[in-house]
């Protein structure tokens, strides 16, 4: 008799055979291992997303977009994975912004234990890190289905001490929207970002996550761009300030409008009512060319005002980063490509251990830069 475990759920069974699927959860075969081979560092979650991403991922040290990396070398019309778009320059403006920035390290003063709570839309998190709004889980290799991959990200962020984001792409359908089940079955917890479809398809997904407990909803403003949503049957649309002004009035929860990179359509989405501005230029892979998330964030803060709730993403890939980002004026920092890779090579373990270790970071970034409490990231604490 073997003894497996099912890393989406964390249950065990004792059985001669591997389960083909989990009896708590449902999760199949692909999510459960030996429990001997339950991964205890995040070092084992990335080696065993190496192996499973393999042709896709090679999950470098540096994720920067590079042509070295894998992800990035041209494709001559495949899909474009997790590199970025045309010659991936949005996708390595994003590090090579947060490379440029700074800190002015502070090493006289009293000790102190950095204080990493905060409050996002009147939920109280551990530190303010959240998982991006990714989805598409049928393009890692078919590593894991995709409601394992939403409820690994979900439970594993809850685990944690935050919460998760997550995404809409062409397969999911008003009727089956693997994201929403996910958040169904995790008692609401998550807040699902919608691609921008038609107005009466996006009504009723809101309806759907009102009705599961979800703590938010949104829009991803920048997938008005993706051709494979239309090509697939699930035409997507730019979005008026009038159409944004529909949605906010329409949800009982906070909206958030994401893919947002110039302050005066910022400010816009600010008149229109939203309660989160997303800085995000899609992890660049919608546009090629575009400033990093880095550089357009003071902007956009300085447009709206210190009272507009502003998240993003972007080249985030340490706590360091996340302290930078702070200090340039966001709320609260998203990580995408990472808990991918962490959900693939761990399910809610990995990804939990990845955003604990993004934690531990963000807490020597804040103690040698002097920063007592989050709210004292500023731009003081930079060169």
């Amino acid at each position: 008799m073997s003894l497996w475990y099912c890393s989406v759920c964390h249950s065990e069974f004792t059985s001669k055979e591997k389960p083909s699927v989990c009896d708590t959860c449902q999760s199949d075969e692909r999510m459960i291992m030996d429990k001997q081979s339950i991964p205890k560092t995040l070092d084992a979650v990335r080696d065993a997303a190496r192996t499973k991403m393999k042709g896709i991922c090679a999950v470098y040290p540096s994720c920067d977009g590079n042509f070295d990396k894998i992800c990035q070398k041209e494709a001559y019309g495949k899909p474009i994975g997790l590199g970025g778009a045309g010659s991936g320059q949005s996708f390595r403006a994003n590090g090579t912004a947060l490379a440029n920035v700074r800190f002015n390290m502070s090493v006289v003063g009293e000790h102190f234990e950095p204080d990493t709570r905060c409050s996002f839309l009147g939920m109280d998190l551990d530190f303010p890190v959240l998982a991006s709004s990714t989805a598409g889980a049928e393009k890692y290799n078919d590593a894991l289905d995709e409601i394992s991959f939403c409820k690994s990200v979900l439970l594993g962020s809850k685990e944690a001490g935050t919460i998760g984001l997550r995404g809409d792409t062409w397969f999911y359908t008003q009727e089956n929207h693997p994201s929403l089940a996910a958040m169904q079955d995790c008692g609401g917890y998550g807040i699902p970002i919608f691609k921008p479809r038609s107005q009466e398809v996006l009504k009723e997904l809101i309806k759907r996550a009102e009705s599961y407990g979800c703590k938010a909803v949104g829009v991803d403003l920048d997938g008005a761009g993706s051709t494979v949503m239309a090509r697939h049957g699930q035409p997507v649309f730019k979005k008026s300030v009038k159409d944004i002004e529909d949605l906010v009035r329409f949800s009982s929860l906070p909206f958030i409008a994401k893919g947002i990179m110039r302050p005066d359509e910022a400010q816009k989405c600010v008149d229109a009512g939203v309660s989160v501005i997303g800085v995000s230029n899609h992890g660049g892979r919608v546009l090629d060319a575009t400033p990093g998330t880095a550089e357009v964030l003071p902007l956009i803060r300085e447009q709206v005002g210190p009272n507009v709730t502003i998240t993003v993403d972007g080249g985030v890939r340490t706590g360091y980063d996340v302290l930078k980002m702070l200090a340039l004026g966001a709320d609260v920092v998203l990580l995408g490509r990472d808990i991918i890779r962490a959900a693939v090579g761990g399910g809610t373990l990995g990804v939990k251990l990845h955003l604990e270790h993004v934690h531990a970071t963000l807490k020597k970034a804040m103690f040698m830069t002097g920063t007592k409490t989050i709210k004292m990231a500023d731009s003081r604490i930079l060169f």
